[in-house]
This record gives structure tokens, sequence and C-alpha cells, in this order.
């Protein structure tokens, strides 16, 4: 009885910490939570590293925001009524000209580096997702592979899925046998 309190003791810890959280907490806790004391491909990254991984992610929202795409079109008319009054100038033209390139410069690191989080992360869960599951374990870290091996990787899971070979087809059957599983206790609760 005193293990399940403590659990639900700390399920609720765990639900107000992260209701509370900021998003330093949260990438704290991750690496916590997921990583062993020693491991050194967890540690924390530098403040340079963590400064500009905030900057880029808060940039790479407020960039795919409706409103910022509105502020961008409302500045491009404002600048575009402005080019009779300034006669169509060379120094109209080039404020507008190194603007779009100063934002167009900046946003290919932001975005990049929002893209390359994203991935690393998605890698990291189907990583996780085939270990625990009866998917090959020889599958996980491909993505350090070349594009050629990447490619004949490919070509031989096409070739595998093909035959419909059984040993190769182990999560099939595991999912066949959870259906008939799920179909078995769906009937037990009609009948």
């Amino acid at each position: 009885m005193a293990t399940k309190q403590t659990s639900h003791k700390h399920t609720t810890t765990r639900r107000l910490k992260a209701e509370t959280a900021t998003p330093q907490s949260k990438r704290e806790d991750a690496v916590n939570d997921n990583c062993p004391d020693e491991d050194e491909a967890c540690q924390k990254p530098g403040p340079v590293s963590r400064v500009f991984g905030e900057i880029a992610s808060r940039g790479s929202q407020a960039a795919g925001r409706a409103s910022t795409f509105i502020i961008a079109v409302t500045l491009i008319v404002i600048w575009a009524v402005t080019g009779p009054i300034f006669g169509f100038s060379d120094t109209w033209q080039l404020i507008i000209n190194t603007s779009t390139t100063i934002v167009t410069f900046l946003m290919v690191f932001l975005i990049q580096n929002s893209q390359n989080r994203d991935s690393a992360a998605i890698q990291v869960k189907l990583d996780e997702l085939i270990r625990v599951s009866t998917a090959r374990n020889s599958l996980v870290g491909i993505e350090h592979l070349t594009d050629e091996e990447l490619e004949d990787l490919r070509q031989k899971c096409e070739q595998r899925a093909k035959r419909n070979d059984p040993s190769e087809n182990s999560g099939n059957t595991a999912v066949e046998r959870m259906h008939k599983k799920a179909r078995h206790a769906a009937d037990k609760v009609q009948g």
C-alpha cells in the first residue's frame, strides 16, 4: 500500500513539475532522465550553444506565425507605397534588398538549427522504439551510414518485404496476435 501511495505521489509531483516547467528545465530533465551520469554523449551543452538553441527555437517559432507573415507583407506594402515618394531611388531599392538579404541569411541558420534538433530528437525516439520492439536492433544508428550504404539497406529491406519472409516479419505477427487478443477481449465484454 505504501508503494502505491509513493508511486502516486511521485506521479503527481512529476505532473506538477511538467506543468510549471520552463523550456530550460524541461531540457535539463530530459537529459537527466535519459542519460547515465557518466555518459559523455549526454553532457550538458555550453552556454553559447544553449543561448543559440533558445534563440533559434524562439526565432523559428516566431517566423512560422501568421502574425509574422502579416507584418512582413505590411512592411513590403509600406515600402512599395513609399516608392513614388522617394522617386524609386537606388537608396529606396537598396533598403528592401539589404533587409531581405539579412533576414534570409539569418533565417537559414535558425531554421537549420531547428531542423537539426527536430531530426535528432525524432531519431532518438525511433531508436528507442526499435530497441524496445521486435524490430531489428541492427537498424539503430543507420543515419550515420553513407548514402550508398543507406540505399543498399533500403533495397534489401524492400526485397525482404516483397518476399514476406516470416523471420523478418515478426513485427506483423506480433500485431496480428495483439489484434486477436483485442478481439477476444472485446467478445468477452460483449458476450
